[in-house]
């Protein structure tokens, strides 16, 4: 066989094995769409988990990491009718509250960074997610941002804060906080969208492709995606690097830990829904951002709301809690003490 030949062979099984990714991709997305939808659920004695064994395994990761947690705190499992949500309370009693909403498919220790600089002055409540992979219990699928806020606003009162909540958010999270926003302006203070996803902009195709494809069983693709997406901090240094690896590691094993379930996409605020935001906002995003261009958010929001104040953190991408932690955390709190 000639090499004109042997390039073409190559071209041709290429070809057909990206065909076969894509095709596998597809299957995997329509069957994630068709999962049962609302209403109670059967929950077992290792919901939400596949397995006994499934359980054991994520949890013993998680509890692992939790020990980490660089401040004193103290666990709550608040009840509410989506489920029982889990919570690590941090910083001093009768501070005024601070609630964190991590990203997608994660839990409170994504504010490993974080929590010591925020947990000075404010009484910090780092969630679990209720559908995350986490130590919440989910028990009715949530379907809606209506759904979410309704949880959210349960939470609120089960941990018995009134009013006057600081609400900070990381990727969904941040989602999730522009969706409370809308619907309970009355018990916020001020929110904080750390690169929300959705929210200002759709996501880029590059995030939809690389993510669904996390949901193939190797390793390599999970790490592949990670690499990507958090790609400041692992060119920083060796414990940057580090950092993403566990991070991989703990989002490969939780996706083959939990059982699968339908997500609520995130959404893309209405010009008119900007204009009715009352709540103080501050929105921060990487300049390296990978879900959108931080750019043309930043551009969107100057023209359809410009009071929502706007800090572009430089050196950083969807990473920006991790690799600029401190200019992160001293945004935050600057805004958040700053009196209204």
């Amino acid at each position: 066989m000639n090499a004109k030949a042997r390039r073409l062979l190559k071209s041709i099984l290429v070809g057909c094995g990206t065909l076969m990714l894509l095709l596998i991709v597809g299957i995997i997305g329509l069957a994630a769409w068709a999962l049962p939808g609302s209403g109670p659920l059967e929950v077992t004695g290792h919901h939400p988990f596949r397995t006994a064994e499934a359980k054991a395994r994520f949890l013993t990761l998680y509890d692992q990491r939790a020990q980490r947690w660089p401040v004193p705190s103290e666990n709550r499992t608040v009840s509410t009718s989506q489920g029982n949500t889990f919570v690590r309370i941090s910083g001093p009693a009768g501070a005024p509250p601070l609630v964190l909403l991590h990203g997608v498919s994660g839990n409170s220790l994504q504010w490993m960074p974080n929590i010591e600089a925020l947990s000075q002055e404010f009484r910090v409540y780092a969630v679990d997610g209720i559908t995350d992979h986490g130590r919440s219990v989910y028990t009715r699928a949530i379907e809606s941002p209506e759904d979410y806020a309704r949880w959210l606003d349960e939470l609120f009162s089960g941990l018995e804060l009134r009013d006057r909540i600081h609400l900070v958010g990381l990727s969904y999270g941040g989602w999730l906080t522009s969706q409370y926003a809308l619907r309970f302006p009355e018990r916020l203070d001020k929110i904080v969208l750390v690169a929300p996803v959705g929210t200002v902009l759709p996501l880029r195709m590059e995030w939809i492709r690389r993510a669904t494809l996390c949901a193939l069983p190797h390793r390599r693709f999970t790490r592949d995606f990670m690499y990507w997406l958090l790609e400041d901090l692992v060119r920083r240094d060796e414990a940057g690097q580090r950092m993403v690896d566990e991070w991989a590691e703990e989002s490969y094993v939780a996706l083959r830990s939990f059982k699968p379930k339908r997500m609520v996409n995130p959404t893309v605020l209405e010009d008119s829904d900007w204009k009715r935001l009352k709540v103080p906002a501050l929105y921060l995003v990487g300049e390296h951002e990978k879900i959108y261009s931080a750019r043309e958010a930043v551009e969107r929001l100057a023209a359809v709301a410009p009071q929502v104040e706007v800090a572009v953190i430089s050196g950083a991408g969807h990473d920006l809690t991790a690799v600029q932690a401190d200019r992160v955390n001293g945004a935050i709190l600057e805004f958040l003490k700053r009196p209204r």
